[in-house]
């Protein structure tokens, strides 16, 4: 198959987090079984633009990538360059990916699928929940979602999701328009490091030791200020918040730990963290901790788990179907007191401890390979070939 997937942005920007890891992921599985793959996305990479070149494409493992500038409009990553792209271009593939909502490029290649006839998946990737849409830009979003989502939801030949937390987010907006697949994404078996290449502020964190770690962007939808306060009832831990800090709440997460009375139990590594970094950072934790009030998946979760890490999560984690189902560690309510008291269950207990590291490194290892997912969307995009697909109107 010749296959296209449509991303606001792409390596190197991987300061965005999560969804940059999975989709390249994705795309080098298809080409490792057989697959034509294309990107077409924006050079965006916070308030500058990734160093690549425009307008032609560029391999990354065997991955075809085409960058366009965004020169208006940059938080919902609009790109004219883009929209021409995909309208000479659509034509050309069997099937086309999108990944966001709330954002141009997935706006503008839904209407070119539509007007090509290609069918195409779309990927909210988490961002359709009640709770996010009322924390940031309510309005807007609502608005959003009734003169263009609803749409692209209802055009769409399937709707991906990651997990069954996701699937009764959409629900609950009504907004299951489409056929819907539920495919978690995988996750990288670690490769080993060298101490060498560890940085001085990572190593000097894991000198001093800590037992909990939390990592990926740092952000409100986290729910760091729950470890914070559940480490209040935890006297003899310590924990490690590391990550970007792109809605510069670092500040406001440390007044919380000093409040609290944690302030020096409390680390904080506010920069992106990857290679040596966060292999040392995962080794040197005794559990993983993710308090969000919301994640479709949350694929640090994998990532802990896979490295032999147990972990505690709140119930509205994506993941946490995955932890019930392998032993990998407790799923709790989203109060402090709860967070604290599954943090203690495991702390408490070594056995517990290692039983739950074991049973999520076999499962992660087992079940979330790349190659196991991208058989899923290999299945997924077979079934809603161009012979089968018959598009709403472009809006």
């Amino acid at each position: 198959m010749k296959i296209l997937h449509v991303v606001p942005t792409y390596y190197p920007a991987v300061r965005y987090g999560g969804p940059i890891y999975c989709v390249h992921a994705l795309c080098r599985a298809l080409v490792a079984a057989g697959h034509q793959v294309h990107v077409i996305t924006t050079s965006v990479d916070g308030a500058g633009d990734s160093n690549v070149p425009h307008g032609r494409s560029v391999c990354i493992d065997g991955v075809q990538v085409y960058y366009f500038r965004s020169r208006l409009l940059r938080r919902i990553y609009w790109s004219n360059d883009l929209a021409q792209a995909l309208k000479s271009m659509m034509i050309d593939f069997d099937v086309v990916h999108l990944h966001s909502v709330f954002l141009f490029p997935t706006w503008t290649a839904a209407r070119s699928a539509m007007r090509a006839r290609v069918p195409y998946v779309l990927s909210p990737h988490g961002m359709l929940d009640r709770e996010l849409i009322a924390q940031r830009s309510t309005a807007v979003k609502r608005a959003w979602i009734g003169l263009i989502e609803r749409g692209n939801l209802a055009g769409a030949a399937c709707i991906h999701l990651t997990s069954t937390e996701e699937h009764r987010a959409l629900l609950d907006l009504q907004l299951a328009l489409a056929p819907i697949s539920v495919i978690p994404y995988g996750v990288e078996v670690p490769v080993s490091f060298s101490p060498d290449d560890i940085s001085p502020d990572v190593r000097a964190v894991v000198a001093q030791g800590f037992d909990i770690l939390c990592f990926g962007r740092i952000s409100w939808k986290k729910g760091l200020d729950r470890l914070i306060r559940a480490l209040a009832g935890l006297p003899n831990a310590r924990a490690l918040i590391a990550g970007n800090d792109e809605e510069s709440i670092v500040e406001n997460l440390q007044s919380l730990a000093k409040r609290s009375g944690v302030d020096h139990r409390m680390h904080f590594l506010a920069r992106q963290i990857d290679g040596a970094d966060k292999e040392a950072l995962f080794a040197a934790a005794r559990l993983f901790a993710l308090p969000s009030v919301s994640e479709n998946f949350g694929n640090v979760i994998a990532e802990a788990m896979v490295r032999g890490l147990p972990v505690v999560l709140t119930e509205r984690v994506g993941a946490a179907e995955i932890v019930r189902a392998s032993g990998a560690g407790i799923v709790t309510g989203s109060r402090p007191e709860d967070f604290a008291a599954a943090l203690a269950a495991l702390l408490l207990s070594k056995q517990r401890l290692a039983a739950a590291g074991i049973a999520g490194a076999n499962y992660a290892r087992e079940q979330l390979t790349w190659a196991r997912v991208a058989r899923s969307f290999e299945g997924l995009y077979g079934n809603i070939g161009k012979e089968q697909y018959c598009p709403a109107s472009p809006t």
